[in-house]
């Protein structure tokens, strides 16, 4: 059988070469930077994703990762006899390795003759290692062989990292990509000391984003969704005062923080910084970092929350004193 794109299985990328493969293939139109691809058996939507060259993966705020490897449908019946039958031939696994697993797939020991027998009734699921996770050694952990698994049934009890909307709604986490969080100042270019200066964040462009990760041939699937929280201010410099005082702004009606507007310069920012010595002849590295709550939905599953994530960026300011004239 040929994997053509009018096949389900195309969406699958069943990968020849065993249990390591990761490799992204894009599929459908491209837009804006946004697209769907596979990999490691898995689709992903990315329409809703952020984009842009700014954009970047989030940090999780524990020691939380996405799964190293897990199992996922990989090959039709047709499909296992064309990757095996050549290694086979090739004699360079060893003839013990080659007799077991003939018996394994095709001497009824316990599969018969790769199961073509129960051609679109199933698929034979492999391991697959997670993108960017390449040299973990969790990305060894999974060791079982190929196994079949009937449509409809579940995967043997004792494979925990087979596929789930559980599952998938972490690797969609681990495809999110948001925006940067250069923060909007005023005085923008300059500002002097003891002067407050105001700190926001454009709410149009710090929308929740999402990735939907699904595997279509299961017909399960899970959309993970980033919404931002909150804004953490590091002046670069302890000899500086924030606001508000713990330096974290929250995220309220559509933005972060307030533009400045003419008339509140005696006001205090809701979100900003104010420098209590000038930067000398270089700036302050300003780094504003967004928190992003992280929640999830699934197939059969109301799906909850996952681990925060943050993105932050750098951004100079330059401090100077406030000029005085003695007379």
């Amino acid at each position: 059988m040929v994997l053509g794109s009018s096949d389900p299985l195309a969406w699958a990328e069943f990968t020849p070469g065993g249990g390591s493969g990761t490799e992204t293939q894009v599929s459908g139109d491209q837009k804006d930077g946004k697209v769907s691809a596979t990999a490691g058996g898995v689709v992903y939507d990315l329409s809703k994703n952020g984009s842009g060259t700014s954009t970047g993966a989030m940090t999780p705020t524990t020691t939380w990762t996405p799964p190293a490897c897990y199992y996922a449908p990989k090959y039709d019946p047709a499909a296992l006899e064309a990757y095996l039958t050549p290694i086979w031939a090739a004699d360079s696994t060893g003839y013990e390795w080659d007799a077991t697993q003939r018996d394994r797939y095709v001497n009824g020991k316990p599969y018969k003759d790769f199961n073509k027998d129960k051609a679109g009734k199933g698929y034979w699921w492999d391991s697959y290692v997670t993108k960017g996770r390449e040299g973990d050694p969790g990305a060894l952990d999974c060791t079982k062989p190929i196994f079949w698994v009937d449509t409809g049934d579940k995967p043997p009890a004792d494979v925990p990292q087979a596929v789930t909307p559980e599952i998938l709604s972490q690797l969609a986490y681990n495809e999110i990509r948001v925006p940067s969080t250069k923060v909007t100042l005023a005085p923008a270019d300059k500002t002097k000391v003891n002067l407050p200066t105001w700190a926001w964040l454009d709410g149009a462009e710090f929308k929740p984003v999402s990735v939907t990760a699904s595997v279509p041939v299961l017909g399960i699937s899970a959309t993970t969704t980033a919404r931002p929280y909150s804004l953490k201010i590091d002046p670069g410099t302890s000899d500086a005062v924030t606001y508000p005082a713990s330096g974290v702004c929250e995220f309220k009606n559509g933005g972060i923080g307030e533009a400045y507007a003419k008339g509140k310069a005696g006001e205090t920012p809701p979100c900003g910084v104010k420098y209590l010595h000038s930067s000398g002849t270089g700036s302050y590295p300003l780094k504003a970092t967004i928190t992003w709550h992280i929640t999830w939905k699934g197939t059969g599953s109301p799906g909850g929350r996952l681990d925060d994530g943050t993105f932050g960026a750098t951004q100079d300011v330059i401090v100077q004193e406030i000029q005085s004239v003695n007379r």
